[in-house]
């Protein structure tokens, strides 16, 4: 059966837009999706990057004008992969060209421009890049979750250290000004780790926080801290640095509830930690569990059991799970609506690290 084209347009051509490159390439050798894409636009600011990208990943055209792409007619999908300041202009422009969205996280550099930026693509299919959701060791503890097998949770704690920081070649990039970034390490890593944490364990209801620059004169955070009450009547604390030294790409979470514990680190994507309390005493022990199938999450659309999965893959998911929901009709998870709620939190993180205050994030009281 012939599938309908696609004609996508991507905005940005560095490390994240190859990335996205890569799963636009790659999404139908492992998803049965309806669509057939089309790579017929890579835009950025220098043309000689643009050309060396679409020589690689087989665009069609590059142009160093957005504003001359979003409104094409020939254009059906618009892919926003370019520093968190040019998210807004674009994602709206698309949007309101009735475009199919696609954007980097963090959706935005503030709570109001993400709000406004959803409600621009209320009408349209849009999906936002937190692909670490769809890690299978994260879809299975979501899955362990559900099912109840760690019951009431108690604590959920978040980690996401690099060291990108503490070098000089990295720190003087767009990420390290606000201007561009809207914020530190709070955008760049604390973003991926709400968003896990809504997505296991929920919503928070109230936090306090805490940040701090190392790099004199630098205008951005380097790291936070923050504790939270979430609506379920767990406890958080989150910690995220650009100066954790040792540490590559260390995203982590544990959660501990009454009848179980689950552990995972990116280090090691493929494993998930499990403990189960309502084992027998005298066998009770926490299991470092290969989430590569049989049964486990996407495990039919990648290799067989026991081959493990690479940082591209969950991208590759998130992009096949949205093109199928999209041609259902569907609701797809993470939208722009869902986004906002991260960057709801990290207006919170914001404010409290300013006035040392707890805020709350609903109407509950503490």
């Amino acid at each position: 059966m012939t599938k309908k084209k696609l004609h996508v347009a991507m905005i940005g051509s560095g490390f994240i837009g190859k990335v996205h490159s890569n799963a636009f390439r790659q999404v139908g050798h492992f998803f049965d999706v309806p669509y057939e894409l089309h790579l017929k636009v890579i835009g950025g600011r220098s043309r000689a990057k643009l050309e060396a990208a679409a020589a690689q990943w087989g665009w069609e055209e590059v142009e160093t004008d957005w504003q001359a792409v979003v409104g094409r007619t020939d254009i059906d999908v618009v892919d926003v992969a370019v520093p968190n300041a040019l998210h807004a202009p674009i994602a709206m422009a698309a949007a309101q060209a009735g475009k199919t969205v696609l954007c980097e996280k963090p959706l935005a550099t503030s709570l109001e421009e993400a709000e406004r930026m959803a409600e621009a693509a209320r009408k349209v299919a849009n999906l936002v890049w937190f692909n670490y959701r769809r890690i299978p060791a994260v879809a299975f503890a979501k899955q362990l979750i559900d099912e109840g097998r760690i019951g009431q949770t108690y604590h959920y704690r978040g980690l996401y250290l690099n060291q990108s920081g503490n070098d000089p070649s990295k720190a003087a990039g767009w990420r390290y000004r606000r201007s561009e970034a809207g914020s530190g390490a709070a955008g760049d890593l604390l973003s991926h780790a709400i968003d896990l944490a809504l997505y296991l364990n929920g919503p928070i209801r109230e936090l306090t926080s805490m940040s701090h620059t190392f790099a004199a004169g630098r205008d951005v955070d380097d790291a936070a801290l923050l504790l939270a009450r979430f609506g379920n009547g767990s406890i958080g604390s989150f910690e995220v640095s650009r100066y954790g030294v040792g540490c590559q790409n260390r995203n982590t979470f544990e959660i501990n509830g009454s009848k179980g514990m689950l552990q995972f680190s990116l280090d090691d994507m493929n494993r998930l930690d499990f403990y189960d309390a309502t084992e027998p005493a005298n066998l009770r022990a926490s299991r470092s569990l290969a989430v590569t199938g049989p049964d486990h999450p996407y495990w039919e659309k990648f290799w067989k059991p026991g081959h493990v999965i690479g940082y591209e893959h969950p991208f590759i998911a998130t992009l096949g799970d949205f093109l199928s929901s999209m041609a259902r009709g569907d609701t797809f998870h993470v939208n722009f609506d869902d986004a906002v709620e991260v960057q709801r939190v990290l207006d919170a993180v914001e404010r409290s690290a300013v006035s040392g205050h707890w805020i709350i994030l609903d109407n509950s009281s503490r």
